[in-house]
């Protein structure tokens, strides 16, 4: 029985994935430094301060991590608030989850600053119970910490929430804190689809489909 549903953030619940590519570009090439193709594989599933410090080890960047942090913000603030939308359906399932008394959730790798903009700007504040980022626990995706760590803020045991993951280190962390993933579609993660089929209970396009198969019952 379903008690909670947990999103991941950025291609989860909004189509965000776009944004991270040009500011990557953007940024790195401050320091003359153009993109790796491997990139995106490298830094999938790390929190927000751990991706920080693997651009600091990786590029031998001359910024602290704070520093590194801040401008990432501050380059992706605008695009969060103005650009950034809510997947095709989440606004269905939410008030569906409201109507049934089922918890919600968002468990992103992300920044405070980016999800709490994101969910403002799109009037979502009061559907969730509890917003986690990987900075605030001590390992990041595909450890379950922060699953476990969303669960248990909201009060639901693992085994009763749904999570929404777009990608295979979240699939993961969620198939690790004991709890049922649906992995969700995204053109940045196409090439993952039948790893992503494999792993995950459930597969969605687009959420409203969800309710009407009675996964939620």
């Amino acid at each position: 029985m379903i008690e909670a549903v947990i999103f991941d953030l950025d291609g989860s619940m909004v189509d965000s994935m776009w944004v991270w590519r040009s500011i990557d570009i953007e940024y790195l090439g401050k320091f003359g430094i153009p993109l790796p193709e491997n990139l995106q594989a490298c830094i999938e599933g790390m929190s927000f301060s751990e991706t920080a410090a693997y651009f600091k080890e990786r590029f031998s960047l001359p910024d602290d991590l704070d520093t590194i942090k801040a401008d990432w913000n501050r380059m992706a603030w605008d695009k969060y608030a103005n650009e950034v939308p809510v997947k095709a359906g989440v606004r269905e399932l939410l008030a569906y989850c409201r109507e049934h008394g089922i918890k919600a959730g968002i468990a992103t790798s992300n920044s405070r600053t980016l999800v709490e903009n994101v969910v403002q700007a799109h009037q979502l504040e009061s559907c969730f119970g509890c917003i986690m980022t990987g900075c605030e626990v001590e390992k990041g995706k595909p450890a379950p910490d922060i699953y476990l760590a969303v669960a248990k803020e909201l009060a639901v045991a693992p085994e009763n929430c749904l999570v929404f993951e777009d990608i295979i280190p979240g699939i993961q962390a969620g198939k690790a804190a004991g709890m049922k993933v649906c992995a969700v579609y995204d053109e940045y993660s196409v090439h993952q689809d039948e790893e992503k089929h494999r792993l995950a209970d459930y597969y969605t396009y687009g959420f409203r489909e969800l309710i009407e198969e009675g996964v939620l019952s």
